[in-house]
């Protein structure tokens, strides 16, 4: 007789491992890096690289100092095929000779996750508050674009201060920030506390 067909798995970790492998590769794409042992210089925080295959502006690079140690830096200025990289950990120990910088071919971008919120992260967007890492949904160019001020809330929601020079001349809305302005010896902050209280 015909084999017994075996079921076909619906859950468990065969499933969940072909998802996780399906969702890693999924709009995935492969760049090559190009690694350059071409330091010409370094002058404060920059470094000065010769011969170099098309840089970008804003490119990110991974310098390997001769010690073992990375940094990383981000392309400031590209003239034909020099580049100059400023070093976001400092340049002091980095040897012309024996420093090797890898182009990533990628922006400095940004992990981001609804989890982030509340936290406290450095510059770099690593969490210094001791909570646990944070696990991103996305990562975001760090030059983004300005939020259009006309697509904020309309602020309709007025606030009746009783003060009738406040309330028919220039009206509060709620959130709105303004102004007090003052003399000495006028009572600005009793106007302020009465604002603040309603």
């Amino acid at each position: 007789g015909a084999a017994p067909e075996l079921p076909v798995p619906t859950g468990g970790p065969a499933v969940g491992a072909r998802e996780q492998a399906l969702a890693v590769s999924r709009n995935y794409l492969s760049q090559p890096r190009l690694t350059y042992k071409t330091v010409s210089g370094v002058n404060g925080p920059l470094v000065i690289l010769d011969h170099v295959k098309f840089p970008r502006y804003a490119e990110i690079v991974h310098l390997t100092l001769p010690d073992g140690t990375k940094r990383s830096g981000q392309v400031l200025e590209v003239s034909g095929s020099k580049a100059v990289v400023q070093v976001f950990e400092g340049t002091s120990g980095i040897d012309a000779k024996k420093t090797s910088c890898e182009f990533t071919g990628d922006i400095l971008r940004t992990p981001v996750s609804e989890d982030m919120l509340g936290r406290v992260f450095n510059g770099s967007g690593k969490p210094i508050d001791r909570g646990p890492v944070v696990l991103a949904e996305d990562f975001l160019d760090i030059m983004g674009q300005p939020i259009n001020p006309q697509c904020r809330i309309y602020p309709e929601e007025m606030i009746q201060t009783g003060i009738s020079a406040i309330d028919g001349m220039n009206s509060i809305a709620r959130g709105q920030k303004i102004p007090i302005f003052s003399a000495a010896g006028l009572p600005h902050n009793e106007v302020r506390t009465r604002i603040g209280f309603l």
